[in-house]
């Protein structure tokens, strides 16, 4: 059997420890037997039909700018099936500007305007995503408020109180480009919350999964 592949970049904003994050969900998808690839540049998207070799792509790099032809290819990768997954700033907070890869994902960050404790809660159990996980657990980071295509399905929310009001603020969700599975997790600021919080690891190791095709 042929094992399912991942490719992981890495890169932009180093606050972020974008690496250190992607070797934490490197060896989850290589215990799962995947084999997985780390690439520190942009350059590999604007190869289309070597990403369609790929099972999922996680991009984890903040900011940052994509040319054209980089842009194209994930688009046009993610389109005709490959699934893609990603965290916080390193999906959420990536590319500003470019509307496209924005509508891909479903969402972008805006701010945070609250840092420090706030409870997550699972909005869809049954979801093969967040089987596992409790309904609600405490948090501790950034919380972050985002713009999101109506479009999406909220796997997780957390009440987000900003300005003298309370709204649900989407924390998880899945959707669909083209053919390609996208799962976005907004937890994640730094790799030790993976630790601290194992509820958001499985999240997102069962988020890419998903996105792959395995779950």
């Amino acid at each position: 059997m042929t094992p399912k592949r991942a490719l992981f970049v890495a890169g932009g904003w180093s606050g972020h420890l974008p690496l250190d994050i992607v070797r934490i969900f490197s060896e989850e998808l290589q215990s799962k037997g995947f084999e997985t690839r780390i690439e520190e540049s942009l350059d590999h998207l604007a190869q289309i039909e070597e990403l369609k070799t790929y099972n999922v792509i996680f991009p984890c790099w903040t900011m940052g700018a994509l040319t054209p032809e980089q842009t194209k290819g994930l688009l046009e990768a993610v389109r005709s099936g490959v699934g893609l997954a990603g965290i916080h700033g390193g999906m959420g907070d990536a590319f500003r500007g470019n509307t496209n890869y924005e509508w891909m994902v479903g969402g972008h960050f805006v701010g945070h305007p609250h840092v420090g404790d706030y409870t997550v809660e699972i909005k869809d159990p049954t979801h093969p995503i967040t089987q596992g996980i409790p309904a609600s657990f405490a948090y501790r980071s950034e919380q972050y408020y985002m713009l999101i295509d109506p479009g999406v399905h909220v796997l997780a929310e957390s009440p987000y109180p900003h300005e003298g009001r309370t709204c649900a603020m989407p924390v998880a969700w899945t959707k669909h480009w083209g053919d390609g599975r996208i799962f976005y997790n907004a937890l994640g600021h730094a790799p030790g919350e993976f630790t601290q919080f194992p509820a958001a690891r499985t999240l997102t190791t069962q988020g890419i999964l998903w996105a792959a095709g395995v779950l």
